[in-house]
């Protein structure tokens, strides 16, 4: 029973971790299936809005003005990169699309570094006041528990959005045939304006989470883009249920192995670990990731 109640909040860590990875990786999901671009920015993008968040704090104002300049800064850089730097680059191929991502994220990152630098700091978020106890120990916060429902609704609120609206019809259209949807009437280049900016929201939310739990420093941050894409990975880049669950895995073998004196050298080495395993296992089965040219124009 003790070595229960020892495990249950490293378990509850982890969960709530994986669920901000979760979220990341559905995001990832999303973007690629609209628009065909791996977006190694997401993790820069969150961690900037997690810097921008405490600047705002730090200055004394109102908690929720902190929160929205932070996902606002997030949502703006990737809702200007998808409506005015994707586009020049639609023809190239995706590996070409892909690295401009990164090139961004290094900008952001150097930027958030020079003007930042290393200085400790940690970012209070309103919801970090309670949570709940048992016997005197704290099982959850509330930041915790806020993580595990915003990314279980956001991740239900992007299925409903993809199966049920015109937007998400025109998502999976793109996902199917670019070139044909073009050509019976979709603006592709608005749809991909669209899943831009949902990124840069979601990537906002997921830094203000990350920046909260883990570490407040803008390369941190972005580096955590490595356990966000190995969720997408477990999905194949295509499925949000797996998705889900592979971020889910990767917060709870992260959280536990920490706890562990012997392999707690090797916690961050989970994501590439848990990825490698399910492409192996895809693979086994026949799957594989999914190829898709279709996003090639």
């Amino acid at each position: 029973m003790d070595a229960l109640l020892l495990s249950l909040p490293v378990l509850i860590a982890g969960l709530s971790v994986g669920a901000v990875y979760a979220l990341s990786g559905v995001g990832l999901v999303v973007l690629y299936r609209a628009s065909g671009v791996v977006n190694f920015a997401y993790g820069a993008l969150g961690g900037l809005s997690a810097m921008v968040c405490w600047q705002v704090l730090d200055l004394d104002y109102a908690d929720g003005w902190g929160i929205a300049a932070g996902i606002a800064s997030a949502t703006l850089l990737s809702w200007s990169y998808g409506r005015y730097i994707a586009p020049s680059l639609t023809h190239q191929d995706r590996t070409v699309r892909a690295m401009a991502t990164l090139g961004f994220a290094l900008m952001i990152m150097g930027f958030a570094q020079w003007y930042w630098g290393d200085t400790p700091r940690r970012l209070v978020l309103p919801t970090d006041g309670g949570g709940f106890d048992f016997n005197g120990q704290r099982l959850i916060g509330h930041t915790r528990i806020a993580a595990l429902v915003f990314a279980s609704a956001a991740t239900l609120g992007l299925v409903w959005l993809l199966a049920k609206t015109p937007l998400g019809l025109r998502m999976r259209a793109l996902q199917s045939n670019r070139v044909l949807s073009a050509l019976v009437g979709v603006r592709v280049k608005r749809v991909d304006t669209w899943a831009w900016t949902l990124a840069g929201v979601l990537a906002g939310v997921s830094g203000l989470f990350l920046g909260n739990m883990v570490r407040l420093n803008p390369t941190v941050l972005t580096f955590l883009v490595i356990p966000m894409m190995a969720s997408a990975l477990v999905g194949r880049l295509n499925s949000l249920p797996a998705t889900v669950a592979g971020g889910l895995v990767i917060g709870v073998i992260e959280a536990l192995a920490t706890v562990q004196p012997h392999v707690q050298r090797y916690s961050s080495a989970t994501a590439f670990v848990v990825a490698i395993l399910a492409v192996l296992w895809q693979q086994r089965g026949g799957i594989g990731l999914t190829r898709d040219n279709s996003h090639d124009e």
